[in-house]
C-alpha cells in the first residue's frame, strides 16, 4: 500500500498566505499535486497545521505536534499518520510534479528505506520515498535539534537519484516548479497557458 503524504505546512511569509491553498489556474496547489499524484497511491494524506482549511478536499489531514517546528518535523508528522509504506512526500507548491518520476522513485524503494533525488548537489526531500523504518532515525535527530530534513539521511539506507538518471525519466524542466513567490506564480500561470495552446 502506497501513501502519497502531501505536505501543505502553514501559512507562507512570502505567499502572505497558506501556500497550498494559493490559486493556479482556478485551481489550489494542494490540488494539482494531488490530481497528478494521487493516482499513484491508495492513500492521500495531507499534513498541514490548518486541517478543517484543507477538509474540502475529502482526504486525510495530519497536524504538526509542534507547529513550526521546521520540515524534518513535517516528515515525521506524514510517516506516522500514514497507512501505506512505502510513503511517497511530496510539497504542496509542485503544480507540475512528475508522475513519471514519482513512479520511478517508487520502483526504487524495495530495498532502502529512502529514495531522493539529487539535483545541482542539492537533495529534493520534498519529493522523494521513505519507509516508515526511517521514524526512528527522524526521531533521533529531531532529539538532537536537527529541523533539516536531510539531517538524518546518513543514518538510513538512501538511494540518491542523481539529476542525470531524474531527467532521463522525466526530461521536463518544470518537474521541481516550487510556487514559493507571486512571481513564481505568474511563471507557473504561463507555463500551463503555454502548455494549453501546444495541446
Amino acid at each position: 500500500m502506497v501513501t502519497l503524504a502531501v505536505q501543505a505546512g502553514g501559512r507562507s511569509s512570502r505567499m502572505g498566505r497558506d501556500k497550498g491553498l494559493v490559486e493556479l489556474a482556478g485551481k489550489p496547489l494542494v490540488r494539482h499535486v494531488i490530481d497528478r499524484l494521487g493516482p499513484l497511491a491508495d492513500e492521500v494524506l495531507i499534513t498541514t497545521n490548518a486541517p478543517e482549511a484543507y477538509a474540502m478536499f475529502g482526504h486525510r489531514t495530519a497536524g504538526d505536534e509542534v507547529p513550526g517546528a521546521g520540515a524534518l518535523d513535517g516528515l515525521r508528522t506524514a510517516l506516522e499518520a500514514a497507512r501505506g509504506d512505502p510513503i511517497l512526500v511530496v510539497a504542496c507548491d509542485m503544480p507540475f510534479a512528475s508522475p513519471r518520476l514519482a513512479s520511478h522513485l517508487l520502483a526504487l524503494s524495495g530495498a532502502v528505506e529512502a529514495v531522493v533525488p539529487r539535483l545541482d548537489g542539492e537533495f529534493e526531500p520534498l519529493f522523494a520515498v521513505y519507509r516508515r523504518s526511517c521514524l526512528g532515525p527522524i526521531r533521533r535527530a529531531l532529539g538532537t535539534g536537527e529541523r533539516r530534513v536531510i539531517g538524518f539521511f546518513p543514518d538510513v539506507r538512501l538511494r540518491v537519484v542523481e539529476a542525470e538518471e531524474a531527467r532521463a525519466v522525466e526530461p521536463d524542466p518544470y518537474a521541481f516548479f516550487n510556487v514559493n513567490t507571486p512571481a513564481d506564480l505568474a511563471e507557473a500561470e504561463r507555463r500551463l497557458r503555454a502548455d494549453a495552446s501546444e495541446g
